[in-house]
């Protein structure tokens, strides 16, 4: 008998509002853009910290706070990730992380939207980001408990300042406009 009330209080424990560190290790962003009109190029960032706090039972009165290192890009080619990382790009040595802050989460259609604003290229926008599933937390045997999430979002590149591009010949640009991201983040509870 005694179980069933350890359990029940232990799943109260774990759905209470909690901060978490992110876990580096487990977290990245993920990038895709249209390449001279034909495929899409995708890539990844790493170095994600950061914390974040989160109240399944009131969501709105979560919030993240974020960092991505943006050395890490990685395209795969180290050619297009040194250009990407140059002066014709994100200017890493000026300009070495992106971050992400929170201002709001709110409902819509089923879906957590998470709105904030996204520094990058020294230049900061409002974002909102769909979270694709409310998160979730487990129990971690080695660090205790853990959170994941992933989100989504679109943006125009230019809007930050990275406006780079060469006409193709046959019409078009060679690097499109719209950048898709997604976000996969695990964090620990503090």
């Amino acid at each position: 008998m005694i179980a069933p009330v350890v359990l029940a209080a232990l799943a109260a424990a774990a759905a209470s509002a909690a901060t978490y560190n992110i876990d580096t290790g487990h977290s990245t962003a993920t990038f895709s853009v249209r390449h001279m009109m034909v495929s899409n190029v995708k890539g990844t960032l790493g170095g994600v910290t950061g914390a974040l706090d989160w109240d399944p039972a009131k969501p709105e009165a979560s919030r993240v706070d974020a960092t991505i290192d943006v050395k890490t890009i990685d395209t795969r080619h180290p050619k297009r990730d040194a250009d990407l990382r140059g002066e014709d790009f994100f200017q890493v040595d000026k300009y070495p992380t992106m971050a992400f802050k929170s201002k709001r989460v709110s409902k819509s259609g089923g879906k957590l939207l998470l709105t904030g604003d996204l520094t990058m290229h020294g230049v900061t926008r409002e974002v909102t980001l769909t979270l694709e599933d409310p998160p979730v937390e487990v129990k971690d045997p080695r660090v205790g408990y853990r959170l994941g999430a992933s989100a989504t979002t679109r943006i125009n590149r230019k809007d930050w300042g990275l406006t780079y591009n060469t006409i193709l010949e046959a019409g078009g640009v060679t690097i499109g406009d719209e950048v898709s991201i997604t976000l996969d983040i695990e964090a620990t509870r503090k």
